[in-house]
């Protein structure tokens, strides 16, 4: 394990995420297998800033958002690495961001498979198993909200479609992969927030109600004195959660 390209990552991640985005990165590490003597990339890490920074100053009250509290926005390891690995691996990046003064980690666990528009499920459920066998506290779900369900089965969340209409950085990319699921291109003249309504209803977008993802906390320190030092802002819950939330 060591620290990664934030360009090798993301080459990574859009390759093997179900998402097929990636995250603003602050620290991003790679798992590599030399079984064969030969570095091979199987794994990739990337903590970064949350969206917003209430996501982590609610979480951890204590610490500077997006300095020394940072979301763990991508976890990604081949099907090739043993059970155990995905724990040895947080716990090394773990190690690492300490030395870096980051002393808190938010990640979330989607609970709800992700399907295409034909049925095919590209995304099982997540309730945080990793997590879970990683101490995390759990704290909850995030906020319930309506998501905007693509025909491919990801999802064009607020950012993305805020990108649009504001023709900010990275809009380029979103119109893109509407265009490519079957979205009209921009015409000239045509304002973003209107392109981004057709293009919607011309992909067969979908409103679906999310009851919100499974949040989990991680203080850090070199010690239980120093974790227990860092406040939890949500009370930890019990037990774990055990089962994905329905699709239907």
């Amino acid at each position: 394990m060591e620290p990664l390209a934030v360009r090798t990552a993301k080459e990574f991640v859009l390759r093997h995420h179900y998402s097929g985005s990636f995250p603003s990165a602050k620290k991003t590490f790679g798992l590599f297998n030399v079984s064969d003597g030969h570095p091979r990339l199987s794994g990739v890490a990337v903590f970064g800033l949350s969206v917003s920074r209430v996501v982590l100053e609610r979480a951890l009250p204590d610490l500077e958002a997006n300095v020394a509290a940072l979301e763990c926005s991508r976890f990604v390891l081949l099907d090739e690495c043993p059970g155990n690995t995905e724990s040895w691996f947080l716990a090394r990046c773990f190690d690492e961001l300490l030395v870096s003064d980051v002393r808190g980690v938010v990640s979330f666990a989607d609970p709800v498979a992700r399907r295409t528009s034909t049925g095919q499920v590209i995304a099982v459920g997540h309730i945080g198993t990793i997590y879970q066998a990683s101490n995390a506290a759990y704290t909850g779900r995030a906020t319930e909200r309506t998501i905007k369900l693509l025909p491919d089965g990801t999802i064009l969340n607020g950012r993305s479609a805020q990108k649009v209409r504001k023709q900010e950085q990275g809009h380029e990319y979103v119109e893109a992969k509407l265009m490519s699921l079957g979205a009209p291109a921009p015409q000239a003249g045509c304002a973003p927030a209107l392109w981004l309504q057709d293009a919607l209803r011309a992909v067969g977008a979908r409103n679906v109600r999310h009851r919100g993802p499974h949040r989990y906390v991680f203080r850090l320190g070199r010690n239980q004195r120093e974790r227990d030092r860092i406040t939890l802002g949500y009370p930890e819950l019990k037990p774990y959660p055990k089962r994905p939330d329905s699709s239907d």
